[in-house]
C-alpha cells in the first residue's frame, strides 16, 4: 500500500516551495495567545487528574511502578499532539522544553521540534516545522498566509525531549477552538525508540504517527528508547487501556533470553485483563548490515524464532485475535530506511507504516 503524498513527493515540495523556509520569520502580526491545554491533546491514554504534568505520556501513578528510565521516558512527549480549528491567516507556535538534549544520529528538529498539519479533505498534509534555535524556548510562525476558512490543524510535539509548555497564536480577532474528540478507542503502539521515533527528522515522521493520519484512528505512542522489554509493570499499564489494538513492538530490545522469558507472560496478562481486543506482535525489523553478519544474523533470527514460538504456544493454549507480523520487507531490503542500521529514517518510517497499515486496517475490519 503507496500513501499519498509519498515522501519523495512531501521532499520535492518542502524543497521547492518558495515560502518552506521564510514562514519562521518574525511574526508579521503580533499574535494573539492561546494555551494549548485549553485546546485538545491527542495521544495520551491517561488524562487529568490521572497525569503528573499535561504532557507526559504515563500516569502519575507509574512512577515507583516502572523502571526509573521507563518513567523518565514517559515523561517525554513522543506522540502526542496539539489539535485546534481557527479561521487565522497566520498561526504561530511558542514551545518550551523541559531540558536540552542532543544526539549525534537524529535532528533537533526531531528531538525538540514541533510539527504542524493541517486536514486537506480526509487526509492530512504537512504545512510546517518549528526549527530548534534556543535549547529550551523556541517561537515561530508555522503558517502565514492561509487559504480563507476555518482550518483544522494538528501540531506534534516533541519526540525526545519533555514539553513543558506550548502556546498557538493567532491574528487578533480570530478564534481558536478544540474540534470534537475522536470517537474511537485508540491504536496503543508499545516499542522501542523506533516506536517512540528515533531517529525521524521531525516529530509527525514517527511512524504511530504516521499510521494515525493514515488511518483516521487516534494512536498512543509508548515507545521507550531502549527499554521496551515486556516488563510486567508496563503490562500491567496497557491492561488499563480501552484500546481498539494494542501493538508490541519490542524485538529491538530484547535479547533472546528475554524474549523466551517473557512474550508469553506479557500476553497472556494483557489477555487475561483485555480478552477481546485483538493483539498485533511485530517481529525485530533486524540491522540492515546483517546480510553482511552471518554471526549477527543468526542471532537475530534465534530472538524472532522464539517469539513465533511464544505465539504457537499461546494459540495452542485457545488464545484468539493474536496477529504477527513477522521482519520481512518492513522497511525494504535495500538497506536504506536507516540512519545507522538499526534507527529508522524518515523513508523507513513511512516503510514501516505503509507495510503495517494493511495488516492493522484488516485487523480493526474484524
Amino acid at each position: 500500500m503507496k500513501f499519498a503524498p509519498s515522501l519523495i513527493t512531501l521532499t520535492a515540495l518542502v524543497a521547492s516551495s518558495p515560502g518552506s523556509l521564510p514562514a519562521q520569520s518574525a511574526e508579521r502580526v503580533s499574535p494573539e495567545w492561546t494555551d494549548a491545554i485549553d485546546l485538545l491533546i491527542e495521544g495520551q491514554a491517561w488524562s487529568g487528574d490521572d497525569l503528573a504534568h499535561p504532557y507526559h505520556r504515563l500516569p502519575a501513578r507509574a512512577q515507583g511502578a516502572v523502571r526509573e528510565a521507563v518513567w523518565d521516558l514517559g515523561r517525554q512527549s513522543a506522540g502526542l499532539s496539539v489539535r485546534f480549528v481557527t479561521d487565522s491567516p497566520q498561526v504561530s507556535v511558542e514551545w518550551t522544553v523541559t531540558h536540552e538534549f542532543r544526539m549525534d544520529h537524529m535532528t533537533n528538529m526531531g528531538i525538540s521540534g514541533v510539527d504542524l498539519y493541517a486536514r486537506d479533505g480526509d487526509r492530512w498534509r504537512w504545512v510546517g516545522s518549528g526549527r530548534v534555535r534556543d535549547p529550551l524556548t523556541n517561537r515561530a510562525t508555522l503558517v502565514s498566509n492561509a487559504p480563507p476558512g476555518e482550518h483544522d490543524y494538528r501540531l506534534y510535539l516533541p519526540l525526545y525531549t519533555g514539553t513543558e509548555s506550548v502556546r498557538i497564536g493567532v491574528v487578533p480577532g480570530h478564534a481558536v477552538v478544540a474540534p470534537p474528540v475522536q470517537d474511537r478507542r485508540p491504536i496503543v503502539f508499545y516499542g522501542t525508540s523506533i516506536t517512540q521515533g528515533g531517529c525521524a527528522s521531525r516529530p509527525g515522521m514517527a511512524y504511530p504517527s504516521i499510521l494515525g493520519r493514515h488511518l483516521g484512528w487516534p494512536v498512543v505512542n509508548l515507545g521507550f528508547s531502549g527499554n521496551g522489554r515486556m516488563d510486567p509493570e508496563v503490562g500491567e499499564l496497557l491492561a488499563g487501556i480501552d484500546a481498539a489494538l494494542f501493538v508490541l513492538d519490542c524485538g529491538a530490545n530484547m535479547t533472546a533470553e528475554w524474549a523466551r522469558e517473557r512474550t508469553v507472560p506479557f500476553i497472556r496478562a494483557l489477555r487475561a485483563a483485555r480478552p477481546d481486543t485483538p493483539i498485533l506482535v511485530i517481529e525485530d525489523a533486524q540491522s540492515q548490515s546483517l546480510w553482511f553478519s552471518a554471526a549477527g544474523r543468526e542471532s537475530n533470527d534465534e530472538k524472532n524464532a522464539i517469539v513465533r514460538e511464544a505465539l504457537a504456544t499461546l494459540r495452542a493454549e485457545g488464545v484468539e485475535n493474536l496477529h504477527h507480523r513477522e521482519f520481512t520487507g518492513l522497511i525494504g531490503d535495500d538497506g536504506e530506511g536507516t540512519v545507522d542500521g538499526i534507527h529508522f529514517t524518515d523513508l523507513g518510517f513511512l516503510r514501516m507504516a505503509e507495510s503495517l497499515a494493511p495488516v492493522i486496517e484488516e485487523i480493526l475490519s474484524e
